[in-house]
């Protein structure tokens, strides 16, 4: 079982084309947040959707918590996959999936104690995934992602033994402590922003040594514990 990786931030066509060729299996596109990094125009998203090859996730992070406004970015942005940094009503699930056919919904969960636990098992059967991040939509400005740091790690691995759906992890990994997480939570696959970037923009070599590091920690004794459908 080898573990996903998703590069997000991506904020050009040639960053695109970078973290594809490092053999990235999604890439995320930060549209209007509150806070954090990577934010990028709804045009150029859709640009660098449009250039993506089939096989590649085109994650579209969006803040938007109503069901119509989601679909329109979508439709305005041309990715295969809306990542939801923000919580939604019960409702606006199967508005989405109604709306959207064929294209899949990944949940954000911000992992800040026993209630994120709670959360996932309410929405892992109502998404095709999860994505644990280390976020705070708390704070008076929210917090839904991009901070760089690490949150427990423990409770990641109680949603991703419980979870239906595959299962990212977020917040805080780089290439020093990667394998780790792999083998402390074991989730379908691995996502990051700042791990892989100087001075904002996408640096190859820490891009590389990422790559490297989740090859190195796949090996033949991790269970399989997230064997589902492919991004």
């Amino acid at each position: 079982m080898r573990t996903r990786i998703k590069i997000c931030c991506i904020s050009s066509r040639a960053e695109a084309e970078a973290a594809v060729a490092a053999g990235a299996d999604a890439l995320g596109l930060v549209s209007a947040m509150p806070s954090g990094p990577g934010v990028i125009a709804e045009a150029l998203i859709a640009e660098i959707a449009a250039t993506v090859p089939p096989a590649v996730g085109t994650f579209l992070l969006t803040s938007e918590t109503e069901a119509g406004a989601i679909v329109a970015q979508q439709r305005r942005c041309g990715v295969n996959t809306v990542q939801l940094c923000d919580a939604l009503a019960t409702a606006a699930y199967p508005a989405l999936k109604e709306a959207m056919p064929g294209v899949r919904l990944v949940q954000v969960i911000h992992v800040r104690g026993e209630e994120s636990v709670a959360e996932a098992a309410r929405i892992a059967t109502t998404v095709d995934g999860l994505l644990l991040d280390s976020g705070d939509p708390t704070r008076a400005v929210k917090e839904l992602g991009g901070t760089g740091r690490v949150h427990d790690w423990a409770l990641s691995r109680r949603i991703v033994a419980a979870s239906p759906c595959p299962v990212f992890l977020a917040g805080g990994l780089r290439a020093e402590n990667v394998a780790e997480a792999i083998r402390r939570v074991r989730p379908y696959g691995v996502d990051l922003c700042t791990g892989v970037r100087t001075d904002g923009a996408l640096d190859p070599a820490r891009l590389a040594a990422f790559m490297a590091a989740v090859a190195a920690a796949d090996t033949p004794s991790r269970l399989p514990s997230q064997a589902k459908r492919p991004y």
